[in-house]
């Protein structure tokens, strides 16, 4: 029997707020641990390969972990329990992360990948019955706006937590034992994810029995979903491997080879949350009102120009500008990305949906990393055309330029292929563009002086 509209409703409003308390907490854990795994990687001695290879095997691990627990609601229902089991095993597994590397100094940087394997397990173990659970309590309207606010107060305590981080790091930065800055931050990342599991003690789930799809198989699953959402998968799996083929080896450009100090890799990091912070709002209202087909359009155009820019210089402020114009993209594109799943398929079948779309994520991720380890070995540090020579600091913002490359291929070769999923507004693309965040409040700002004077 359902619940009168309104009582359910109140049941609601609990479950709303642990998701942004929920979201709080992994901030901070993002912030001030996850964010500087790989910066604690160099200071083990981790070369280009392990970099990828933390990068990589952890997503890839975590993603047989989401699986594995799909199978397991089928026989256990119990959201809540199965949220909490693994928000305190990412708590815990940061033990492992600190210690395990400085038992072993000899093997330091591959007990590092195994302890973010553990946590990167438990993190994805939550994920189907996270987004499951949350998205039952959400309107389908208000999804952008709620990810929206979720996102914002994400990216504030984050860029609070980087820099915090950051600053921490760099006292001990020239210290014999650097290493304790790495362990305050991470001690703090793993009590802001036990609050979180805490916090979940105080919540009802409106649906004690929740609708999941119980079909034996994936492959079931897929063929019973539409073309534009295995299409969207394709998409979303090629973009993580142009992408991955950069991600794992900007903290190697930063710290070895610009040689900036912590304080100037943190802040480097906490202006791509900036950008987000400041937009995110923004996209939320953009994907509710046109479409998150028409979200990830816009900005998916947009981001293979991103790490082509590392090639016009080395500047600390024009690195800050980049990354701050990353994050104001890359949000848009996550919460497409994100919101986009849930649209495309039934209520019941949104647990399967987000692992299956996380594990075509993650072997997009695995492709990309292992073949940007193989370009950091294989491109030139310089670069010769007729007369005029570039010599750059590495070659590491060549391996950017062909990630950027193919970004854009991967963007014009599938967003034509799938289709909105819901009923939007259907308008103009330059409209689209008029509406983007930044763009048309500082259009606004130009033209409204220009239009008082006639």
């Amino acid at each position: 029997m359902s619940l009168p509209k309104s009582v359910e409703q109140d049941l609601r409003e609990p479950s709303r707020r642990y998701g942004l308390r929920d979201g709080a907490c992994q901030a901070i854990t993002q912030g001030s641990g996850e964010q500087y795994l790989s910066a604690f990687a160099l200071l083990l001695g981790a070369g280009p390969f392990q970099l990828s290879v933390l990068s990589a095997l952890p997503q890839l691990i975590g993603t047989g972990a989401q699986l594995a627990s799909v199978k397991l609601l089928r026989w256990f229902p119990d959201r809540k329990a199965l949220i909490r089991m693994g928000t305190a095993g990412q708590a815990l597994s940061w033990l492992p992360i600190l210690v395990l590397p400085f038992l072993f100094p000899e093997s330091g940087p591959w007990f590092l990948i195994i302890g973010t394997a553990l946590y990167f397990a438990c993190t994805q173990f939550t994920t189907p019955s996270w987004n499951s659970f949350i998205a039952d309590h959400l309107d389908e309207h208000e999804r952008g706006a709620y990810f929206a606010r979720r996102a914002t107060i994400m990216a504030s305590l984050s860029f609070a937590a980087l820099c915090a981080a950051g600053w921490l790091l760099s006292l001990w930065q020239d210290h014999a034992r650097s290493w304790i800055g790495f362990a305050l931050i991470f001690t703090v990342a793993a009590v802001a994810r036990w609050i979180s599991a805490v916090a979940l003690a105080s919540v009802d789930d409106i649906h004690a029995m929740p609708n999941l799809d119980t079909s034996p198989s994936f492959r079931r699953f897929l063929a019973g979903t539409s073309l534009s959402f295995r299409r969207f998968l394709l998409f979303s799996g090629a973009m993580h491997a142009a992408v991955l083929i950069a991600g794992p080896f900007f903290v190697l450009y930063m710290l070895r080879d610009l040689h900036l100090a912590y304080w100037g890799y943190g802040t480097w990091l906490a202006a791509g949350i900036l950008g987000q912070l400041v937009t995110l709002g923004a996209w939320g209202r953009f994907g509710d009102r046109f479409g998150n087909k028409a979200l990830l359009t816009v900005t998916g155009f947009m981001v293979p120009f991103l790490p082509m820019l590392y090639l016009a210089g080395t500047n600390l402020l024009f690195l800050l500008l980049v990354n701050f114009l990353g994050g104001v993209i890359w949000g848009g594109l996550a919460l497409g990305l994100q919101n986009y799943v849930f649209d495309a398929v039934r209520p019941e079948d949104r647990a399967k949906a987000v692992a299956t779309y996380s594990t075509i994520n993650a072997l997009g991720w695995c492709l990309g990393a292992f073949m940007g380890s193989w370009l950091v070995n294989t491109l030139p540090s310089h670069i010769d055309i007729g007369r005029y020579s570039l010599e750059l600091a590495s070659n590491l913002p060549l391996v950017f330029f062909v990630s950027g490359v193919l970004r854009l291929a991967v963007s014009g070769s599938f967003l034509r292929s799938f289709h909105e999923a819901r009923a939007v507004e259907q308008v103009p693309f330059g409209q689209l563009v008029w509406e983007l965040p930044l763009l048309k409040p500082l259009a606004q700002f130009l033209v409204g002086p220009l239009r008082a004077s006639k």
